[in-house]
C-alpha cells in the first residue's frame, strides 16, 4: 500500500511573552514543498467536508482554531484523528479517503497541500477509491 502512513507531526512552538509563534517549512518539517495552501471555516453544525481521495497530493491538515476530527481509510483501515491544538498537522498521505467532521464553533481547518488544484487528482466516490486501491495490489 503506502509506504507512507498518515501521522501527527508536532509543529515547532516558540514561545514568547507576546504570544507563541509556530512555523512549518515545506520539505523540512513536512514531507513534502508546500504549493497551495487554503483553509475552510464557517462551516455550518453537523456538517462535514472532503468526502473524497487524492492520487497524487499530500496534505497537512492543522485545526489553526478550534477543534475537528479527520477521518481516513486506506482502503483497508479507518482511522479517527482529533485535531484540536494549532502546533500539530496531521499528515495525509496519498491514496488516503478523508472526511472532515465534528467541527466546532469558529474552527478554521489550515490545509497545506503538495500539488496545485487539479481536478483529475480528485476521487470522489468511496467505491471508485477502492476499487483503485484494489487494483494497486
Amino acid at each position: 500500500m503506502n509506504a507512507m502512513e498518515p501521522k501527527i507531526i508536532d509543529i515547532p512552538i516558540a514561545h514568547d511573552q507576546r504570544g507563541n509563534l509556530s512555523v512549518v517549512e515545506g520539505g523540512e518539517s513536512i514531507p513534502f514543498d508546500i504549493k497551495r495552501v487554503y483553509y475552510l471555516y464557517d462551516v455550518p453544525g453537523g456538517a462535514s467536508r472532503g468526502g473524497h481521495a487524492h492520487r497524487k497530493l499530500q496534505q497537512l491538515i492543522i485545526a489553526a482554531s478550534g477543534s475537528f476530527d479527520v477521518v481516513l481509510d486506506d482502503g483497508i483501515k479507518r482511522q479517527k484523528f482529533t485535531l484540536n491544538r494549532s502546533y500539530y498537522g496531521l499528515y495525509v498521505p496519498v491514496m488516503h479517503w478523508r472526511e472532515i467532521e465534528n467541527f466546532s464553533s469558529g474552527a478554521v481547518c489550515l490545509v497545506l497541500a503538495s500539488e496545485h488544484y487539479d481536478a483529475s487528482d480528485y476521487i470522489y466516490e468511496y467505491e471508485d477509491f477502492k476499487r483503485e486501491i484494489a487494483s494497486k495490489v
